[in-house]
């Protein structure tokens, strides 16, 4: 039974503290602008697919060179 009123404990203490950091979060604007973290994350995943065939010719290219 003290286990059981321990973990609850626990609980409780762990969801004060997410209201707590929720709380911060909002107050200090980090949920402002959700979209233009969708598009960094967006683009910097084409930017790594248009540079990503680039780095494969560079590749190709030296170990051709270094067969030869």
């Amino acid at each position: 039974m003290e286990l059981t009123w321990i973990a609850i404990g626990a609980s409780i203490c762990m969801g004060v503290g997410a209201v707590l950091i929720f709380i911060y979060a909002v107050k200090k604007n980090y949920f402002r602008n959700l979209e233009d973290a969708k598009y960094q994350v967006f683009w910097s995943d084409v930017k790594e697919l248009v540079d990503s065939p680039q780095q494969e010719k560079k590749d190709d290219k030296e170990s051709q060179e270094s067969r030869h």
